[in-house]
């Protein structure tokens, strides 16, 4: 069974892609390399024992996608591909909106020219906004949300969701997730941001590895337990598994004309910047030079996840912990600073 995963080079979709190799599945990838580099393909090969089929292309490209689906039979697509730094879509709104919500819209066209019926979508907390309160469950109210890029996820849901309801046979899972973290065991792929990281855990592991200036820590005032943001952070290799288990539960759905849900995936756990720095230091042995700076536009005070009902409709459940997502992604670090 073939699963086009777009933005299967980055960071989230690399190791989906394992995890769909160890369930069985075979994986397409279309991919523009905007975010990634074409070295993790030889990783993708060495950890999986074969080549992965992939399509550089840019998920804009209709002619694209039209190859892709003439010369593959795609049972199912798992839609990762976007721009996702929070403090640029408020700098760049259009980039965001180009990129993240017409892309997904000429995807679901091309879904029904050539009949494709599944699809698992990389949505994301920030629908949520600044919850009323925590931890936050699928029940829990979207809200304004606090950037260009945490809109562009709630436009996409209301897409998938209003296309699902006039689209006979289509079916479609959303995942909200929360902070993945982390790199495979291997240490053959992980978090390689082009540039200036805009997530905490790349920018702790270049700090520490001398190629960044100090780390700064947006905020000391927030009304938590040590003044810094809280976020709900989860291993990659986790959130990988949700994407097949998503996926599964799709292909279950078979006989139904429709079908439509939405999950959150994280670990139920909501930590400090303050503690992922300290946790970070406790399971590597290393320092982090860091410096409070003022709050950063666009960012929440605190999100963490009710994952009830992905554990039980879903049947998965976040096995890591957030010391070992850190080691992983410091072997990580090493590993590329070596190439």
């Amino acid at each position: 069974m073939k699963i086009l995963v777009t933005g299967g080079a980055g960071f989230i979709g690399s190791h989906t892609v394992v995890e769909l190799y160890k369930a069985g599945y075979e994986s397409i990838i279309l991919d523009n390399f905007s975010n990634s580099e074409k070295a993790v393909l030889d990783g993708l090969t060495t950890i999986i024992g074969q080549s992965v089929k992939y399509y550089e292309a840019d998920i804009n490209d209709a002619a694209a996608w039209d190859k892709v689906f003439t010369e593959q039979q795609i049972d199912g697509i798992i839609h990762f591909a976007a721009n996702k730094a929070v403090g640029e879509s408020v700098k760049e709104p259009l980039k965001y909106y180009r990129n993240n919500v017409a892309a997904t819209v000429l995807m679901l066209e091309k879904m029904q020219e050539h009949g494709v019926s599944n699809l698992v979508f990389s949505s994301s907390c920030t629908v949520y906004g600044q919850p009323d309160a925590l931890p936050v469950t699928e029940k829990s109210s979207v809200k304004p949300a606090n950037s260009p890029y945490g809109n562009t996820k709630q436009i996409c849901e209301e897409i998938i969701s209003d296309t699902v309801a006039t689209e006979k046979g289509l079916k479609a899972i959303s995942l909200r997730y929360f902070n993945p973290i982390g790199a495979h065991e291997s240490a053959l792929i992980g978090e390689l941001p082009i540039g200036v990281p805009a997530n905490l855990v790349p920018f702790i592991t270049q700090t520490v590895a001398g190629l960044r200036g100090q780390l700064s820590v947006f905020g000391d005032d927030y009304p938590t337990s040590d003044g810094t943001a809280v976020r709900d952070y989860i291993h990659v290799v986790d959130l990988a598994k949700a994407h097949v288990s998503a996926l599964a539960l799709l292909l279950e759905q078979k006989d139904k004309n429709t079908y439509y849900d939405f999950f959150n995936i994280g670990t139920g756990k909501g930590s400090t910047v303050l503690e992922v720095i300290q946790a970070f230091e406790s399971s590597t042995g290393l320092k982090v030079d860091y410096a409070i700076k003022p709050r950063r536009e666009g960012d929440v005070t605190a999100v963490y996840a009710d994952c009830t009902k992905s554990n039980e409709v879903l049947g998965w459940k976040a096995e890591k912990t957030l010391a070992e997502a850190l080691a992983d992604a410091w072997r990580w670090q090493v590993a590329v600073s070596k190439r």
